[in-house]
């Protein structure tokens, strides 16, 4: 399945039972729960802490890039210290919409390892610290729609073949009503980028973990075959598999290149890659490179100090390199 489905996520909101929620809380409130957080989780393994006040706009935004963070974490980058697993797996936000956002990221379809680890990380930092929790409810958090088990799992999917057919918006209209919702490259209220789509789970009240999770993973299943239909219908076209070829040309070839048109390219050769079209490259391949060709990673990687300009020209640089 991964040559649809690019990364599984899981992630459970927690809040502090003596605290109040972080919109609430004080700057002195906050870098508390930010130490005390940080002191509970390095006890059960080794994260580095990243304090958001000391990154730069680039550096902040690359991370997002990175699915490491949401966008919402850097709103506002006063008392919002991030724990970063060494493999990058594994990420904890504090004192962003609620004291701790834990994230477990994977590649492919593996909703139920992400959640064992994400269960088992959990279990271990409820027994260091009191999460406010209630029996009719489950765990409170700020947003009601996170009330229950505080979990959302999302599976990153490819739908390029779908996206052609524009058949998306009719999917979406109907997910709604299976407790899911698809969005864009970076979640909520953000367009999808190279026909890369977030679907997640909508409910987290009244239903148990495991059942959100098999739901999506049915319903994953079921988008998974119906853009591989798709991609055989589209692919018997000479005109679709020229747009490859020629989409990897241009990558290996430009000289200047915008975030979108890349985005774009790189789908294209993403499709081509998994319906073997492309034997060079691999899917792992494009995934690293579709992350680090994003704008603030490029300007990390280049200088923050490049114009729109000089950016596109690095990112062209980056790509001919990497793909010749």
């Amino acid at each position: 399945m991964s040559e649809v489905v690019v990364s599984t996520r899981i992630r459970l909101a927690r809040n502090l039972k003596d605290y109040p929620f972080p919109v609430k809380l004080n700057e002195n409130g906050k870098k508390e729960l930010c130490d005390k957080v940080t002191k509970a989780a390095k006890s059960i393994m080794d994260f580095d802490r990243i304090d958001m006040e000391n990154l730069t706009n680039t550096q902040a935004v690359a991370l997002v890039e990175q699915h490491l963070i949401s966008p919402e974490f850097i709103s506002n980058k006063v008392g919002r210290t991030l724990l970063l697993s060494k493999d990058r797996t594994i990420s904890i936000m504090i004192n962003e919409e609620d004291h701790i956002r834990l994230q477990v990221i994977k590649h492919g379809l593996c909703l139920k390892e992400a959640y064992d680890i994400a269960n088992q990380l959990d279990t271990q930092l409820s027994e260091k610290l009191d999460f406010a929790f209630s029996d009719k409810l489950g765990y409170l958090t700020q947003c009601p729609t996170n009330l229950g088990t505080g979990m959302r799992a999302s599976v990153m999917l490819h739908l390029s073949a779908l996206q052609k057919g524009r058949a998306v918006s009719r999917i979406s209209s109907n997910l709604s009503k299976l407790g899911l919702t698809i969005r864009g490259l970076y979640g909520e209220s953000t367009e999808p980028a190279g026909a890369l789509y977030q679907l997640s789970n909508q409910v987290s009240l009244g239903i148990s973990e495991q059942s959100a999770i098999d739901n999506l993973k049915n319903i994953a299943s079921e988008l998974v075959t119906q853009e591989i239909k798709a991609r055989d219908r589209i692919l018997s076209d000479i005109e679709v598999i020229d747009t490859v070829s020629r989409s990897l040309g241009i990558l290996k070839t430009a000289r200047l290149i915008n975030h979108n048109e890349a985005m774009n390219l790189l789908s294209n050769v993403r499709l081509g890659v998994a319906q073997k079209i492309v034997s060079s490259l691999t899917l792992d391949s494009l995934d690293k490179l579709i992350s680090e060709i994003q704008p603030a990673n490029i300007l990390e990687r280049f200088g923050d100090d490049l114009t729109v300009r000089e950016r596109d020209i690095k990112r062209a640089d980056f790509l001919r390199e990497r793909l010749n």
